[in-house]
């Protein structure tokens, strides 16, 4: 089995002492990074992470980030190993199941009180990475600035709205679209920061021995309090009962201890869903068009519905939705 797989998979085996293992390929992510699951003569389970490249030590984000987390505390998977001539990572085996999965198998009263977990967990994020800040460590260097906000507005454009959907724009129409997109990120530039996870959805979300574990957590940087919320209650991979998010939402608010008005509190974290959904959309545009990856197809229709009801319900929003409903006909 060895043979068929990358060179570099068999060199870890080897490098390891465990050449005769079971390989087992990872439904992949996003990224261009590819997951296996290693069955060891011990009986034990790792996962290998390949990058797509070599990495010089120390410089990868995950092990660090690992660190930061693993500090907080939050359940994270441990790095066993680092080979970075071989661009691998060795990892503790969570398992299969993703809250996504959990979620989907069928209606459980557990939802609630894993959902109640993920919340908790990022109220602990919040409240002791303010704790922990340490501007020599990554992910107190880098923000959710606008010049990082605008450039996932200009990603949606570029591989959703043209590169997927097809949309041609008139010079003004650009420029009135870009003006209406950067209304959404001035004031999300400005908040407060707190550290993010940054993807913190279902799909990075895993229960093993019983607790809810946290993946995918490498681009970790500062941003709203509202960011990492919202990419889980308004996550384009599961449907939630509005009661259930407005409960989550108010366990949030209590753990934070914030003093906001409801009123202010839904202002903000409508805008954070909308930049976030519409983000969403050009990550899937890009997966399409650009890799002609057709599996994050699915999850559109439920973005898009995010996104409309976010327009529809919000004045701030009238001329942004002007301008992309002839684009986007869910949007009418």
């Amino acid at each position: 089995m060895i043979e068929s797989l990358p060179a570099a998979i068999g060199m870890c085996l080897e490098r390891i002492g465990a050449s005769g293992a079971r390989v087992e390929p990872l439904t992949p992510d996003a990224s261009d990074r590819r997951y296996y699951r290693v069955r060891l003569p011990s009986g034990d389970r790792v996962v290998v992470a390949l990058h797509s490249a070599p990495f010089e030590p120390g410089t990868l984000p995950f092990p660090r980030v690992a660190e930061l987390f693993q500090a907080v505390p939050l359940p994270v998977p441990a790095v066993r190993r680092e080979l970075p001539d071989l661009g691998i990572l060795i990892l503790d085996d969570l398992g299969d199941v993703t809250l996504q999965a959990h979620t989907g198998a069928r209606p459980d009263h557990r939802h609630l009180a894993l959902y109640e977990e993920a919340v908790d967990h990022l109220i602990r994020l919040q409240q002791r990475g303010a704790e922990l800040f340490d501007p020599q460590l990554e992910p107190f260097r880098l923000a959710f600035d606008v010049e990082k906000l605008m450039f996932e507005m200009d990603f949606f454009v570029r591989h959703f709205l043209e590169g997927c959907r097809g949309a041609v724009f008139q010079p003004s129409e650009r420029e009135a679209l870009r003006a209406a997109l950067r209304a959404i990120v001035d004031p999300l530039a400005a908040e407060p920061r707190v550290l993010c996870h940054r993807d913190y959805h279902s799909r990075n979300l895993m229960l093993h021995d019983g607790r809810l574990f946290v993946i995918d957590f490498q681009d970790a940087r500062m941003g709203p309090d509202t960011y990492d919320l919202v990419s889980l209650l308004r996550d384009s991979y599961v449907d939630l009962p509005e009661p259930m998010v407005d409960a989550l939402i108010a366990r949030f608010r209590r753990g934070r201890g914030t003093a906001e008005s409801d009123e202010a509190f839904g202002d903000r974290f409508r805008l954070m869903a909308l930049q976030r959904n519409l983000k969403a959309l050009g990550t899937f545009g890009y997966q399409a068009s650009a890799r002609g990856n057709p599996a994050y197809a699915a999850y559109v229709p439920r973005t898009l519905g995010y996104v409309r009801r976010t327009l529809e319900t919000d004045a701030r929003f009238a001329r942004l939705r002007e301008l992309l409903a002839p684009k986007v006909p869910e949007l009418q």
